[in-house]
């Protein structure tokens, strides 16, 4: 059996076979297995559906047709364009619709001439860069091209009857030239370099598509393809929005980016897909991947080509049931933190308006003569509409926050969490012995401090386990409302926050903290570690402070102060048998361990609010007393300022003066010097 192939100028076909001078003799051997494999094929493309997509898929397309292996003689010659092939009558016989040019390292299409009948070409496994003369083979049915060197679809126009098409492992970028393949059945693009999926849309007899190994990240235009059945798309990097097909029931996303469900969840409502393969994907690591697929794709029979039994189903009912259970508890502890979130921004935002209207007062008691005023750091005109307005400004500022809670009490973990002044109120509830003994931090946020001492000793009744205290937003501005906490009884770590408590801008605070609070031996400050060095820095320079209070306290008040239990301790003190400043390491020392603090200490107590009140009223007067003072320097300063402007512009007139009667006296030598001997004479006497 033989194929004569000739070739010809301009691609021109001739008959005289003996005429050519370059004869190519082309033998091929096509084995019986082969014959009987295409034979059996005849194109039934409807009725042996499944066995060929099983095939495609397994292998991407990548046949490999095992006895089909041709022994083929070529001859050439530079005048020849493109070789013609001619075969045998015999050959004919026994391949009559059918033709395998299978690796022969051809690299153009040759011209195939008398055999406008064939219905299978195969150019599998060549060098072939470009489709074409095959447009006269108008009754081809199946067209393989695969793994060859093809970078765009072209040629193919008149091939109307085309039901297969194989390019698979080519260079093609893009899809497109296929408007007149409407008949077709299966197109096989993987392995190139397509990054759009274009020009499909009117393929709507197309029941396979292979875009496998391709560079696509979105899946698109499909529409139109309402045949469309088997969908392979691995080895690609798409990640989301997969578009749905009316009749697809086979889909394979292997090895692409899918990270999460959502992203092919319109999938779930494809009640023809049964197959489909995400394995390789972000999502598949994912414990819940297996579960959540099949309770949402009820229709599946293989997943990860591998067949869903009816247990798995079961199993991942259950488990979507509870993962189900699992996101509704997340959404509503999500919900609870927003509200929590909203809740203490609005605590917040009240906070912000009470301290902008005690300064804002403060400042207008001050200035009534419509002078700048300093708010929070920034300066603001008052005009006296404003001021006389100023409860309805607050409540237009304030309006539409009472739909939240103006407080907020909260236990997490062994912290409670106080917001809002309101949230003190809440201590006199019944708490359970078991949350009440777990608390061991207490955190104080947007109230005033003056407030929190009014319940301290409440406080430590309730949670008898609390060692820590925290403070943030509680207007700590003196150290001597640091003297409130010396009624807890038991402190071991104090923490303030510098927001809103003006007090830790003093650099010595800590220590006043640790002189003060001296008997109950605080461990931490602010997170920090309290060092013996750091007790005795205190005592060394808060030490005469204490006795100092106590020498200027009238008895009377100083007995007011403690029980029958220490009267003794008080009058020894008095008596000068204690130690001059009362604060000595010894006896702190001992106050410790009889678990009570010292006398001098105690002198230091804490100031009621309306005592500190008058305190500023005190340091009002002081501020206007430097005010006037301060005036008074700086009219001196302008008189002087003037006098000196004044003498500027006389200097020179009275430097020329001085300077004509130091000439006219020295002008008469001897003269000058006789009056200077005369001077210094009546100076000795």
């Amino acid at each position: 059996r033989g194929a004569l192939w000739r070739a010809a100028p301009s691609g021109r076909v001739t008959d005289n076979a003996g005429a050519v001078s370059c004869v190519l003799f082309l033998h091929l051997k096509t084995s019986t297995f082969v014959l009987r494999v295409l034979l059996q094929f005849e194109f039934r493309i409807n009725k042996e559906q499944s066995s060929f997509h099983n095939r495609l898929l397994q292998h991407d397309l990548e046949k490999n047709y095992s006895g089909r292996q041709e022994n083929t003689n070529f001859g050439s010659s530079s005048s020849i364009t493109f070789p013609i092939l001619q075969r045998t009558a015999e050959e004919k016989i026994l391949n009559s619709d059918r033709l395998t040019l299978e690796r022969q390292k051809l690299t153009v299409c040759p011209i195939i001439d008398g055999e406008d009948h064939l219905r299978l070409l195969n150019f599998q496994h060549n060098f072939i860069t470009r489709i074409q003369n095959i447009s006269n083979l108008h009754h081809l049915v199946f067209l393989d091209l695969y793994d060859n060197q093809i970078e765009e679809i072209s040629g193919l126009s008149t091939l109307r009857s085309l039901r297969v098409l194989l390019l698979g492992k080519n260079r093609i970028k893009k899809i497109s030239n296929l408007e007149n393949l409407k008949n077709l059945d299966v197109l096989d693009l993987h392995g190139n370099q397509i990054s759009k999926i274009e020009n499909i849309n009117h393929l709507s007899e197309l029941r396979v598509l292979n875009l496998a190994r391709n560079l696509l990240s979105i899946v698109e235009n499909l529409n139109g393809l309402d045949s469309l059945t088997e969908l392979n798309l691995r080895h690609n990097q798409v990640s989301k929005d997969v578009d749905t097909l009316p009749h697809l029931q086979r889909l394979f996303l292997s090895f692409n980016n899918i990270s999460s469900f959502e992203d092919i969840l319109c999938l779930a409502d494809s009640s023809s897909l049964s197959d489909i393969t995400l394995d390789g994907n972000p999502i598949a690591q994912e414990s819940w991947y297996k579960h959540t697929v099949l309770h949402h794709m009820m229709q599946l029979r293989q997943l990860d080509m591998k067949r869903i039994t009816e247990e798995e189903r079961r199993m991942a009912s259950v488990a979507a049931r509870k993962e189900e259970e699992r996101k509704r508890e997340s959404h509503k502890q999500s919900l609870i933190k927003e509200k929590k979130r909203l809740t203490i921004c609005n605590i917040a935002r009240q906070w912000e308006i009470q301290q902008n209207r005690t300064a804002l007062e403060a400042s207008l008691n001050q200035d009534k003569d419509n002078e700048p005023c300093q708010i929070n750091g920034s300066t603001a005109y008052v005009f006296p509409e404003e001021s006389r307005s100023f409860d309805t400004i607050l409540s237009s500022a304030v309006q539409g926050l009472s739909v939240l809670d103006s407080h907020l009490v909260e236990v997490e973990g062994d912290t409670l969490y106080l917001y809002g002044s309101g949230a003190l109120e809440c201590l006199d509830r019944n708490w359970s012995v078991q949350t009440a003994g777990s608390v061991v931090t207490v955190s104080f946020m947007f109230m005033e401090f003056d407030e929190i001492v009014q319940v301290l000793t409440k406080l430590k009744l309730k949670f008898p386990n609390s060692v820590h205290l925290k403070f943030k937003e509680t207007n700590l501005v003196t150290l001597q409302q640091f003297n409130a906490l010396a009624q807890v009884h038991r402190i071991e770590q104090l923490t303030v926050d510098p927001q809103g408590n003006p007090v830790v801008n003093f650099t010595l605070w800590k220590y006043y903290v640790l002189f003060r609070l001296n008997h109950l031996n605080l461990q931490k400050i602010n997170g920090i570690e309290v060092t013996q060095n750091d007790t005795v820095m205190a005592e060394r320079l808060f030490g005469i402070l204490a006795y100092v209070a106590s020498s200027e306290l009238p008895h009377y008040r100083m007995l007011s102060l403690f029980g029958e239990s220490r009267m003794k301790q008080f009058h020894d003190l008095l008596e000068g048998k204690g130690k001059k400043s009362g604060v000595g390491i010894e006896e702190s020392s001992d106050n410790r361990r009889a678990g009570g603090e010292s006398t001098a200490r105690a002198m230091l107590n804490y100031t009621a609010k309306n005592v500190h009140m008058e305190k500023l009223e005190e340091i009002k007067e002081r501020k206007t007393f430097c005010q006037t003072y301060v005036e008074n320097l700086v009219k001196e300063a302008a008189d002087i300022h003037m006098k000196n402007e004044s003498l500027q512009k006389l200097w020179p007139q009275m430097f020329i003066e001085l300077v004509r009667d130091a000439v006219i006296e020295i002008r008469n030598k001897n003269s000058y010097m006789k009056l200077c001997l005369q001077r210094i004479a009546d100076q000795k006497q």
